[in-house]
């Protein structure tokens, strides 16, 4: 889009005028924040019906992207930047006495997901928009998101996040596309003169499902697809109606993953997901009727994409709509839903694999309960004469007084995708094993990958800058040719202009630590940063214990020469893990004590940040010296964090885990730091039954004090929570392998502290990772999709 910044200026004074009725010097920065929003939507709001008329006059296939968790991120610069008019807006609001940033910060940072999962989905949303592909979200708006997380007295404290307070800028709300959802009641088969059965339902649970929709802005195409997050309301028919049945609808669009370690948070967590999967399939089907004439073209006009297995019941759902609705047979509508079909699996965890009681199910989603039920028999029908009884049971939909959901994912769609190649080996050998053999042809990888536009070009401008003036700016749309940085290894000005690169951001995320946190750190430290989902298998601990160590170290010989560090976390438990909160408190109680010895000063330091969401990890990563990646092998599927801190020049400190092994094929395993037990290492101790965390305990003193320290008042104010810990690495076998990787880690640590001193060949190495880093972009990711999976055109990177 062109604008001169004289119009801008105009445009924004007259925006502030029609919204506010006063002047600029009298609006606060929330109020510059809606207006400015508001008038970038309008200089878009073009694009957003060109677009829509385009993919619709064309009869372009779409596709629908449903995931429990988006985490855009603030789209303010981002939209910016993709309508090309970033420049423009920063020197206009300049020369009007306004900061930009200032503004922008005031935006809200919804908390509409728990980390790599949510923020892949938003990534993905920005690359088909960019691709030019017919793509739309498809999701929940929680009215409070995840949870606002606050430290008291070290431990994690959920307050509700009101991220709604102001209104959301970048939303249009469509009553007009509104549809009901049923919930419970009775459901029978009517027979019908044809012979035919008709389902029949009374005393259903009625809910409104509204949707909003936020435009998806594509860069420099004039494209701007749909992101439609669905709010639950009272439906207008309700003529009367309790507080009670007021409470129960609205919750249902509360919050994100409401706590399910009892019955009633276990049925809310469904209804959430049959919620927003039964309003995106029936909103789909609807504007595909309206368009289309026949419904059997569907399958070649819908692709629809299931992120992990939260939105499995569109399956069931586009089979109800088919068959009830449209009066398709069985094998008409089974079908078209493979066709329509497809999943990714994020998880190798088994416990992950989600599960609901059936007669919990069966009495809120009695329809779809049928549905699942037949889809069982005829699986079992089918297969069980190939692959016999035990494998059948094993795969099928419903077992152990259970509706399995992935098992269900993997029947119903015509692909199924690991997210790094090591995850998709182990989906096949291991997790999904059963149902690999039944539908080999199925199976297939895509590695994940990250949005570049937002985790270089606006969280890291002046890497972005340096790029720029070093190979041009094609690598903005081809991320490909940040390969080209290469020859600069060996560039000593560019290496140094790299490392002021660093510096400048260390600089930014120290102002903000001491502002927000009163902590002064050292910008010439090692900035060592673990920003993930905060679970056992993430291994923090492993993390804490090398803070301890180095913390030990220091006391026992306080004139011995360190090479300072800086250990930053930022991590949000879920509400009912207890152990997870455990760690929460053993770290910021680690904190407290190191940060507050006057004998470390300020060689070591430790900062936790709190409520981790998009914003502050485009203030972390940018900053960051080395990446710990360092979740037990064959636990991580893939990782994003890991290639948005690549991206940014750091190492990664990492296990043999998830995309970490493509990290280091793609930069080089000499520019980075691995370690720790193998997959086949950890496999054989679970086959074998034979490891023993007290060995590991017994075998090393450095280790065993370490762990003492959590129970022999060493560490002050963790009675409880120290004996937790403790027991979990030595009474119940460290079910993670903590101990075992301990001292390779920490062989590893000693080794990055020796060749940080070395600061032009720390960037040799920086540089190698973020050449390799175009390998990961999102764009790259989303396009093998589009080829493989969706059918669907995009357009070319190259």
């Amino acid at each position: 889009m062109k604008l001169t910044c004289a119009q801008f200026k105009k445009d924004f004074l007259s925006e502030i005028e029609t919204l506010y009725s006063t002047s600029l010097s009298d609006t606060s920065t929330i109020g510059q924040f809606i207006a400015l929003g508001q008038l970038v939507r309008r200089y878009n709001s073009q694009s957003w019906t060109r677009t829509a008329k385009f993919y619709r006059d064309h009869h372009q296939k779409q596709v629908y992207y449903f995931s429990i968790e988006f985490l855009p991120g603030r789209l303010l610069a981002s939209n910016l930047l993709n309508l090309n008019l970033l420049t423009t807006v920063k020197k206009g609001l300049t020369e009007l006495g306004l900061d930009f940033e200032t503004i922008s910060q005031a935006e809200p940072d919804p908390a509409l997901g728990n980390g790599g999962l949510g923020r892949l989905a938003a990534c993905y949303m920005d690359a088909m928009a960019s691709l030019k592909i017919a793509g739309n979200g498809n999701g929940i708006r929680y009215r409070y998101g995840l949870f606002k997380q606050v430290f008291m007295d070290g431990y994690q404290v959920e307050l509700p996040d009101d991220w709604l307070h102001h209104g959301n800028v970048w939303e249009t709300r469509r009553d007009n596309k509104s549809c009901i959802v049923q919930f419970g009641g009775n459901v029978w088969l009517q027979p019908q003169a044809d012979g035919s059965l008709q389902p029949q339902s009374e005393n259903t649970e009625d809910v409104l499902a509204v949707p909003y929709d936020v435009g998806i802005v594509g860069y420099h195409n004039d494209i701007t697809n749909t992101l439609r997050l669905w709010s639950a309301e009272l439906p207008p028919s309700a003529t009367y109606s309790s507080q009670d049945q007021r409470d129960r609808i609205s919750e249902i669009t509360k919050v994100l993953y409401p706590d399910d370690s009892n019955s009633a948070g276990q049925q809310l967590r469904l209804r959430q997901e049959y919620f927003f999967s039964s309003a995106g399939v029936q909103s789909i089907v609807r504007d595909f009727c309206a368009t289309h004439r026949g419904i059997k073209l569907l399958g070649k006009k819908v692709a629809i994409h299931i992120n992990d297995t939260h939105p499995t019941l569109v399956i069931p759902e586009m089979m109800r709509l088919l068959m009830d609705e449209h009066h398709c047979s069985w094998e008409v509508a089974w079908t078209l839903t493979t066709q329509v079909m497809s999943y990714t699996n994020h998880t190798i965890l088994q416990g992950a694999l989600e599960t609901w009681p059936i007669d919990m199910f069966k009495n809120l989603l009695p329809r779809i309960y049928q549905i699942i039920a037949e889809i069982d028999r005829r699986y079992r029908e089918q297969q069980t004469p190939i692959f016999g009884k035990a494998l059948v049971d094993q795969t099928a939909p419903l077992g152990n007084g259970q509706v399995r959901m992935a098992y269900l994912a993997v029947i119903g769609s015509h692909s199924v995708n690991g997210v790094a190649p090591l995850h998709t080996e182990l989906l096949k050998t291991d997790v999904l094993r059963g149902l690999y053999q039944v539908y080999p042809e199925r199976f297939n990888n895509k590695t994940n990958g990250i949005a570049t536009r937002r985790w270089v070009q606006l969280a890291n401008q002046p890497l972005a800058q340096l790029i720029d003036q070093t190979i041009g700016s094609d690598w903005r749309r081809q991320p490909d040719l940040l390969q080209t940085l290469l020859p600069y290894q060996q560039d000593d000005h560019f290496l140094y202009q790299l490392g002021q690169v660093k510096l400048t951001n260390k600089q930014a995320l120290a102002a903000y630590v001491q502002r927000t946190m009163g902590i002064k750190i050292r910008t010439d430290a090692i900035y060592d940063v673990q920003i993930k989902r905060l679970h056992a298998y993430k291994r923090q601990l492993l993390h804490v214990f090398e803070i301890l160590r180095e913390y030990f170290a220091i006391k026992d010989h306080p004139q011995q020469p360190v090479v300072p560090r800086v250990h930053i976390f930022g991590a949000k438990a879920a509400p009912s893990y207890h152990y997870a909160k455990a760690i929460i408190k053993l770290i910021n109680v680690v904190a407290d004590m190191v940060n507050q010895d006057p004998a470390i000063g300020d060689r070591l330091k430790i900062v936790f940040i709190p409520n981790y969401g998009v914003s502050i990890a485009e203030l972390i990563i940018p900053a960051a010296d080395v990446s710990e990646q360092i979740s037990t092998a064959s636990k991580e599927a893939s990782g994003t964090s890991n290639m948005k801190l690549m991206a940014n020049g750091a190492l990664s400190l990492a296990t043999y885990d998830g995309a970490n092994i493509d990290i280091m094929q793609a930069a080089g395993a000499e520019n980075e730091y691995p370690f720790g037990l193998k997959v086949n290492e950890v496999y054989d101790y679970y086959h074998r039954g034979n490891y023993h965390a007290a060995d590991f305990y017994d075998a090393d003193p450095e280790l065993k004090r370490l762990l003492d320290s959590l129970i022999d008042g060493t560490i002050p104010g963790i009675p409880t929570v120290g004996r937790e810990i403790y027991d979990s690495l030595l009474r119940y076998n460290d079910e993670f392998f903590v101990l075992a990787d301990y001292r390779a880690y920490v062989t590893q640590q000693q080794q990055i502290s020796r060749d940080f001193q070395n600061q032009p060949t720390w960037q040799q190495r920086s540089l190698a990772n973020i050449a390799a880093s175009g390998h990961f972009a999102a764009d790259l990711a989303v396009a093998r999709y589009a080829d493989d999976i969706w059918q669907v055109p995009h357009e070319r990177l190259n």
